[in-house]
């Protein structure tokens, strides 16, 4: 829809044709129907908000839809409240649907998270994220909009955090062939450590040539911490970035938990001030001496490295993948076989299955040390590039990290 009554006319192949389709003229067709069905949706939320409207907002609107849709009043609700949220409190994401670039499930993660704002606060976040939202998968629009609501409103981030903090819970859910799934509900620092203990011990066990997966390794490390069976002393690392201001009370926001996005400036001072070495400080000004190049000297890189490529990176390099670099494999752009060097400008951080991706036919992943971009080619030739967001606006914090703790 354009604004008037018209609605989008999508003129799709035959689903013959389809089958005669290059890779290009396939993927071309992949873009344009998803194109399409962002478009659609965007319509479908216009249609859906004017009914309810019509309706004088009445809750039997829900069922209303749930019927001519053939889904659960449950989820028709969810639905309503989107459209209305889209067209009074989020009109560019609902623009950026429109456009082709955003599908109703990545809005909903914008909604999602702007729920505890004011619809001023709602609207400012909404012109901000808007040119952000492009390219991005719902993972990635997700902590980009939950980290404007800590700057948007930092004090309310804290206080919603420390009140969240008191739902934590332990639930056992039975399921079929004699399973069972375990959930634990857990302030995000602690189930992060958790993870990191545990992925620790099943690496070890790795090297050691273990033939279980490392899920298998995961579920049987933890039932043996948990049981007891299993004393180890063995301890994750979980990478915490802190602005100096935050660090220092001045400001509430920038925070950046690794694998989980932007915590409440508050609890990353309590983190701060935990004496536990679990988590590994990193604070985002230039406070370090560490070595930054090894030259040709050693293929391994040494840990003061590692842990600068980690924290630098993140997450892997590969576009769309939230893998934590810590439990990433750290490979060197530029090849050792090469004449690549062990430095930082030339490691980088890629999961297990996308530093195997390097070696398929038709793959390549270039890495360009002077501005951190990664690019990776496939094997269509469309090219992609990668660069970790910025842990702070560039405005308000030089992004030049270095490590204390």
């Amino acid at each position: 829809m354009t604004g008037s009554n018209e609605l989008t006319v999508v003129t799709l192949p035959d689903p013959r044709e389809i089958a005669s389709f290059s890779d290009q003229r396939a993927l071309e067709c992949l873009l344009a129907t998803q194109q399409a069905l962002c478009r659609i949706q965007a319509v479908q939320v216009r249609a859906i908000a004017r009914l309810s409207e019509i309706r004088n907002r009445d809750g039997s609107v829900p069922d209303e839809i749930g019927l001519e849709l053939a889904i659960s009043r449950h989820i028709a609700a969810q639905r309503v409240d989107l459209a209305d949220v889209l067209l009074s409190r989020l009109p560019r994401t609902l623009a950026a649907m429109d456009a082709g670039h955003l599908d109703m499930y990545k809005a909903s993660k914008v909604y999602e998270v702007t729920s505890p704002l004011s619809d001023e606060q709602c609207r400012e976040l909404d012109a901000r994220l808007a040119p952000r939202l492009a390219g991005k998968d719902s993972n990635q629009i997700r902590r980009a909009a939950r980290d404007l609501v800590h700057r948007i409103d930092g004090a309310g981030a804290n206080e919603r955090a420390v009140k969240r903090r008191e739902d934590r819970s332990v639930r056992l859910l039975h399921e079929e062939d004699a399973m069972a799934t375990l959930i634990a509900y857990l302030p995000a620092e602690t189930a992060s450590a958790i993870y990191a203990r545990v992925d620790t011990i099943v690496k070890r066990r790795k090297r050691g040539h273990d033939e279980r997966t490392h899920d298998q390794l995961r579920a049987d490390v933890l039932s043996e911490l948990l049981l007891g069976v299993d004393q180890s002393d063995v301890l994750g690392t979980v990478f915490l970035h802190v602005p100096i201001g935050t660090a220092l009370g001045i400001t509430e926001h920038g925070a950046v938990l690794e694998g989980h996005g932007e915590i409440p400036g508050e609890i990353a001072r309590e983190i701060l001030n935990r004496p536990q070495r679990v988590w590994k400080k990193v604070i985002t000004d230039p406070v370090s001496g560490a070595v930054l190049d090894v030259g040709r000297t050693t293929r391994r890189p040494p840990a003061a490295i590692r842990d600068l490529v980690r924290a630098r990176d993140r997450e892997c390099g590969m576009p769309h993948c939230h893998r934590p670099a810590h439990h990433a494999q750290l490979d060197h752009a530029q090849r050792w076989r090469h004449n690549g060097s062990t430095s930082a400008r030339n490691i980088r951080a890629l999961c297990q299955h996308h530093n195997l991706l390097r070696e398929k036919t038709g793959w390549d992943v270039h890495h360009d040390s002077a501005t951190g971009t990664t690019m990776i080619v496939t094997p269509a030739g469309h090219a992609f590039q990668h660069q970790p967001e910025p842990l702070a606006e560039a405005t308000t914090v030089k992004q030049n990290d270095g490590f204390i703790g």
